[in-house]
């Protein structure tokens, strides 16, 4: 990575963290390449990197935030690249960083919301990193809710913080975090953010996370945003954090089926935070398990199913049934791209048994009301497929489409094309074909890259058969769509 040149000035900011931290330069070029590296980044900075540094030049990109992350953890207290007399990256590289405080999670969220807004291809390029999931969920585990979310009123301290640099006096630093009292956050407020909510769930499940995922980025930025950094107590100011966090779940969700899957990472990572600022354990879990379901999908079983696990460690034995069969279905979902038939099938069992024991009275949240039946049903078709258990993986996608209702398009699409592929593997290629073609017919009208991915896997398993006279036809109606 390239440097660029600034004014020759010695940086004594980062000088003195680098002797309060008792690195060593190369110590600290060594630690900004493995943390890059949790990042996706091949950095090979070496001493004479941080050398050049301490002179003045300016690293370049993600770098600057990266050299405050590895004081910040080093250290025990958050400081910015501006603590260190570095220049700022752009709030694109933020998001993996599990916030210390819920202030300190608004800035986070709410920068990546306005960047997000805008016109900026290069956010949706941003790769997926499995190590960037190992802080958060650990930090989450380890965690409990904020003990003060409410805004409005001065805190003891007031809005100064106190840097300790070793060997100089304390210097007083304004928080840019701390604002004054905005507009007062009423319940209306809250019930309309969820209903918003609602509204952008069901677009969603009918044509794809990328219909109107835009509109939902921008309805966070200015509506939301306003909101966290109002005026609120401490009742309502939990209930907006947890509607704020299931916002910005579904703009991850929405991200994820677009394949923008660095982006949907950083999401999910802010939606745990935001959960932990609303007290909401159970909110969290379900966070984890949709980051699990990405790792699936992804290819990355082991990280899946570790994330699974800390859901169901993070909740315990007190979640409703629906909510420890959810649980327990995408740990087996896990297990089955890695291929472990004994384990999935145990996880299979816990949820079916879990759902079995579920009854109409119980108090269900409302994030995990989808989990019924027809859901637990295509989980099982898609755990017997991947362990390419063919006959029982028709079996349970055939189930699932009779149950699951019309409003859940995608979904059926999703279940429909495990069919076509139970089907092809059973040795029924006219059968495969049909279902094939009725799901690439349903892709086409959805703006989901995930149907489309489906689809296209489908397609693969096709070609040992491609000079058959059921897989030409298909391919020319296919072909027809356009």
């Amino acid at each position: 990575m390239t440097e660029r040149p600034s004014q020759r000035t010695p940086n004594r900011q980062l000088a003195a963290l680098i002797a309060e931290a008792g690195f060593s330069n190369a110590g600290l070029a060594r630690r900004v390449d493995q943390l890059g590296l949790e990042h996706g980044l091949d950095l090979r900075y070496d001493k004479t990197s941080v050398t050049r540094w301490l002179r003045g030049q300016q690293p370049r990109g993600t770098t600057p935030a990266l050299i405050a992350e590895v004081f910040t953890r080093r250290l025990g207290r958050r400081l910015s690249a501006q603590d260190l007399g570095l220049d700022a990256c752009a709030p694109v590289y933020a998001g993996l960083e599990f916030a210390a405080t819920p202030e300190e999670a608004v800035d986070i969220v709410s920068g990546l919301w306005r960047k997000d807004s805008g016109s900026h291809a290069e956010l949706r390029k941003i790769a997926f990193t499995p190590a960037g999931l190992v802080v958060p969920s650990r930090d989450w585990l380890i965690g409990r809710a904020d003990d003060r979310v409410s805004r409005g009123e001065p805190s003891p301290q007031g809005n100064v913080t106190r840097i300790p640099v070793q060997g100089r006096p304390s210097v007083p630093r304004q928080r840019t975090t701390d604002r004054g009292p905005g507009q007062r956050v009423t319940s209306g407020d809250i019930a309309a953010l969820r209903s918003v909510g609602e509204l952008f769930r069901t677009l969603d499940h009918a044509y794809g996370g990328g219909h109107a995922r835009q509109a939902l980025v921008r309805y966070l930025e200015h509506e939301a945003e306003p909101m966290l950094r109002g005026t609120y107590g401490e009742n309502v100011g939990r209930r907006l954090f947890a509607a704020a966090a299931d916002l910005t779940r579904l703009a991850g969700w929405t991200s994820y089926d677009i394949a923008a899957h660095g982006l949907a990472q950083r999401y999910f990572v802010q939606a745990l935070r935001l959960s932990q600022a609303a007290g909401d354990r159970a909110y969290g879990s379900y966070v984890l398990v949709t980051m699990s379901r990405q790792a699936v999908y992804l290819g990355h079983g082991r990280e899946a199913v570790q994330l699974a696990r800390v859901a169901q460690q993070g909740v315990g034995s007190a979640a409703p049934p629906v909510v420890q069969s959810l649980l327990n279905a995408v740990e087996a979902r896990g297990h089955g791209v890695l291929g472990e038939v004994r384990a999935c099938t145990a996880s299979l069992v816990r949820a079916e048994r879990a759902l079995e024991s579920a009854r109409p009275g119980d108090d269900v949240p409302h994030w995990a009301r989808f989990f019924d039946e027809a859901q637990l049903a295509d989980e099982f078709g898609h755990c017997h497929r991947d362990l390419q258990q063919y006959r029982a993986a028709a079996q349970h996608a055939e189930r699932s489409l009779q149950l699951r209702a019309p409003g859940y398009a995608r979904s059926r699409l999703f279940c429909r094309v495990v069919l076509a592929t139970a089907r092809l593997g059973l040795g029924e290629l006219d059968q495969a074909c049909a279902l094939g073609a009725e799901a690439a017919q349903q892709a086409s009208e959805m703006r989901s890259v995930r149907a489309v991915e489906y689809v296209r896997d489908f397609e693969r398993r096709l070609e040992p058969y491609r000079d058959a006279a059921a897989v030409r036809n298909y391919r020319d109606r296919v072909a027809a769509l356009g």
